[in-house]
């Protein structure tokens, strides 16, 4: 696991990390494979991780325990992906209107993963849903809609561009994310209508937006466990300090 050598052709060389991210299901919706069901993430996550030293490896939803826990043994950290909407059955609630579109067995095949990854003490990133499926893991709740807040929120879905940032974030200068970013305001982008109500137990807010939305969070009494509610995947590309969070990431996946 991680960089510990190896040795190839007489000569030592470091192996890089395996970063596994957590994959959905996508369905075609024509063609000879009308219906036909396909593992997938967003190639942003694939090239975040390359770029930063780390090898990225899909892992496929699956409904079997013994082998999300396999698959765990497999990566040395764990990248949470985004998607659907968290089902509210997690968290206590029944769905409301504006609840999106659910995938409640890819929340326990998520909940599965994060806890083999805990149980392992990986590092763990999660991203969008990822932040949201650490959040209920840990007894936390959401907001089913940003209209439920019952406050007047600054725009949370640019619903294009994603490479552009387009509102502020503000971190708590001694959260780790302040010590990853060494900045206490900057910009992000947005993709989301739900976010954070109660935070989780053993979580802290580590950022939140100008109108009070909680945009990441981490668990101080466990190695590396940081989720972000923004896309920086997305941003890897066009603003080089999104950067920093996998690079830290995937170094605390190395071992050393």
């Amino acid at each position: 696991r991680g960089t510990k050598n190896k040795m190839m052709g007489g000569r030592k060389y470091m192996k890089k990390p395996v970063i596994g991210i957590s994959g959905s299901l996508i369905i075609d919706a024509s063609g000879n494979f009308a219906g036909y069901k396909r593992s997938y993430v967003n190639n942003d996550y694939i090239l975040s991780v390359i770029k930063n030293g780390g090898v990225p490896f899909i892992i496929p939803f699956n409904e079997n325990e013994e082998v999300i826990k396999a698959q765990i043994e497999m990566v040395d950290g764990l990248l949470l992906s985004g998607g659907q909407d968290v089902a509210p059955k997690n968290y206590g609630e029944e769905p409301m209107p504006k609840l999106g579109d659910i995938f409640p067995e890819r929340d326990d095949f998520e909940y599965g993963l994060l806890k083999a990854a805990l149980e392992a003490k990986k590092p763990v990133l999660g991203i969008c849903r990822g932040v949201q499926i650490i959040n209920t893991y840990f007894k936390g709740s959401l907001y089913q809609d940003l209209s439920y807040m019952g406050i007047e929120t600054l725009k949370h879905n640019q619903v294009n561009t994603p490479e552009r940032v387009t509102h502020s974030v503000t971190v708590d200068k001694t959260s780790k994310l302040f010590e990853i970013f060494d900045e206490e305001k900057f910009m992000v982008n947005s993709f989301h209508h739900q976010a954070i109500k109660e935070v989780g137990n053993g979580l802290i807010k580590t950022a939140a937006a100008p109108d009070g939305i909680i945009e990441a969070v981490e668990k101080t009494d466990y190695p590396f466990l940081v989720g972000v509610q923004w896309h920086p995947e997305m941003l890897h590309d066009s603003v080089e300090m999104m950067n920093k969070l996998f690079a830290r990431f995937i170094r605390e996946a190395s071992n050393e």
